[in-house]
């Protein structure tokens, strides 16, 4: 079934990011870390379904999303970059494998960071977030999604990791077997990564290399 929602808010978060804010349809569920398939609600766009990530509460009145826009070609996310408040967007039901099973390790790249967003508010609300560690990957600090929340809601157990910059406040080089070497001390915890296919394939062998569970990672498959 799909859903016909209307933007109510649209706030730049970086320089190629988005929140989008939209109105929900009654009696919508959904869990944190799930995802639905989203298009543009007009007549050239209805069929180019992609699936977005629900970045509020599932008990909020409204529906969040938190968008990166490829400018350089022509598809979904760099027309969502150009719509505005009163546009309409397609959804349909909630899905996805990427949820909250205990403490742990989340490890994201780039827009992959966005699953975790509303694990970690759910957590927060919770009084559950102790315990729990991120590792994000960015190529530059002007890429980070949401960094003062982050910052502000994990303190010393967010941990930011730069590919191209060496900043101060920052790790520099890539999340790779030497940096999980490390980094992590128990491999017995459950880990959570989402990102490119690639790092999300390559992270995954890391971990179970170093002696992680195979059921203990957790990705969208």
């Amino acid at each position: 079934m799909m859903y016909t929602i209307k933007i109510r808010e649209i706030l730049s978060l970086t320089h190629d990011v988005k929140k989008f804010v939209t109105d929900k349809p009654k009696n919508y569920n959904f869990s944190p870390g799930q995802a639905t398939e989203m298009a543009v609600n007009q007549r050239e766009w209805k069929a180019e379904k992609r699936p977005f990530t629900f970045t509020s509460l599932p008990e909020e009145e409204h529906l969040e999303f938190v968008i990166k826009s490829y400018r350089d070609h022509d598809g979904v996310t760099q027309k969502m970059d150009s719509l505005v408040i009163g546009d309409e967007l397609l959804i349909g039901d909630a899905w996805g494998a990427i949820q909250y099973k205990g403490k742990g390790i989340f490890i994201a790249g780039g827009a992959g960071i966005t699953p975790f967003i509303c694990i970690f508010k759910d957590l927060q609300k919770k009084g559950d977030l102790t315990g729990n560690k991120l590792f994000f990957a960015n190529k530059t600090s002007k890429d980070i999604i949401l960094e003062s929340f982050f910052y502000k809601t994990l303190g010393e157990d967010f941990v930011s990791i730069l590919a191209e910059e060496n900043s101060e406040g920052h790790k520099y080089g890539m999340i790779n077997m030497e940096f999980l070497k490390k980094h992590v001390k128990d491999y017995s915890q459950d880990f959570y990564v989402c990102g490119p296919d690639q790092m999300v394939k390559d992270i995954s062998i890391y971990l179970e290399n170093l002696g992680a569970k195979p059921d203990g990672i957790v990705f969208e498959k």
